[in-house]
């Protein structure tokens, strides 16, 4: 790790003495940033973007040059792992992601279960070894996935849902059908992780978006478990000794105490958590990140810099924070609000240490 200019992220992650609280922000390479639009423009469409190395690598570096952040995280998409298992992931402007075929039934797992899907996954290894030589040791480099449960949910749904209707009623008239997809959704997760560690990932994150619509014992059996499992084999392999690894269950504030128990390093937090509540919880057990409700950067500069340090204060002295939005950045905001909250935290937070 000696290459690294600046470790405050991975440091903050393991509980080390740190001078200041790191900062990076979910989605930071994203719609909001004009040079990110110019990009996707010259990329022609997104699935480009992300399946070119070159240019993930460009989006990848450009909030890293224009803030003054603690990590950059690979851009790319959680839904790379259903496209590479034959699913047909297409984006339609203003829809959003959907799959040309959905997983309906136990047939349509049983097809997949043998796929290898990180042979059609070489291009964001690619990326990342691209990144990580381009970072210089500037920064980290964050590497990441969706859950299984997540992955699962826009599999058997098609698409995005407000309702979960398919993958819940699968859930309950298929449970068995749905745990052999987890799996197979688990075991690929893994070797993505491990794929993109060996590429020049530095820690990893897995993002858990759909898990919050579960009940609690839903949760901990269809999300938390293939997580669990997840850490666990990651944990046992020898190249990822020293790398963190970050879970983030977006609505899981009532589970914290089960998600710190997974062998994790670290929980993110939306913003319905409070940051001063999840520490009490979880006491020593992990780091926490987060929690800035993404809607305060449509505040004013003075409102920005009060937020910033509810958050700082609430979390209170010492280390184990990495600060962070608690979820990712909206596509309207004003890059200059970022410049603010960046350097807020930067001023602030020293303090605490």
């Amino acid at each position: 790790m000696a290459n690294l200019k600046n470790d405050l992220f991975l440091r903050a992650l393991r509980k080390e003495p740190i001078e200041r609280t790191p900062i990076w922000i979910m989605r930071q390479a994203g719609r909001y940033l004009p040079e990110y639009r110019a990009t996707r423009k010259k990329a022609g469409d997104f699935l480009t973007l992300c399946k070119t190395p070159e240019l993930a690598c460009e989006v990848t570096l450009q909030p890293i040059d224009r803030y003054a952040l603690d990590a950059a995280i690979l851009f790319s998409d959680i839904l790379t792992i259903p496209d590479a298992l034959g699913l047909g992931l297409q984006f339609s402007e203003g829809e959003g992601p959907s799959f040309k075929s959905p997983i309906t039934c136990l047939s349509d797992v049983e097809r997949i279960t043998n796929l290898a899907p990180m042979n059609e996954l070489g291009y964001v290894t690619d990326a990342v070894s691209l990144i990580r030589k381009e970072l210089n040791g500037r920064v980290p480099l964050i590497g990441f996935s969706g859950s299984p449960w997540t992955l699962a949910t826009y599999m058997v749904e098609g698409k995005g849902s407000k309702e979960f209707h398919k993958v819940k009623g699968m859930m309950y008239q298929e449970p068995d059908t749905l745990e052999k997809l987890l799996t197979v959704l688990s075991d690929s997760v893994t070797d993505y992780l491990a794929a993109q560690v060996d590429a020049g990932a530095q820690a990893v994150m897995i993002f858990d978006t759909w898990g919050g619509v579960l009940s609690k014992e839903s949760y901990l059996k269809f999300s938390l478990r293939p997580m669990q499992e997840i850490v666990h084999k990651l944990k046992n392999k020898s190249s990822m000794q020293n790398v963190p690894i970050v879970l983030f269950t977006k609505g899981g504030g009532n589970w914290l105490n089960e998600m710190a128990a997974t062998g994790c390093d670290a929980l993110g937090l939306d913003w319905t958590t409070e940051i001063a509540h999840a520490k009490a919880q979880v006491g020593d057990k992990v780091s926490l990140q987060g929690n800035l409700d993404p809607c305060v950067l449509y505040g004013s500069d003075n409102v920005i810099r009060e937020e910033v340090k509810k958050v700082l204060d609430k979390f209170g002295k010492g280390t184990g924070h990495v600060f962070n939005l608690g979820h990712g950045i909206h596509q309207y905001v004003d890059p200059d609000k970022v410049t603010v909250l960046v350097e807020a935290v930067r001023e602030f937070s020293p303090a605490y240490h």
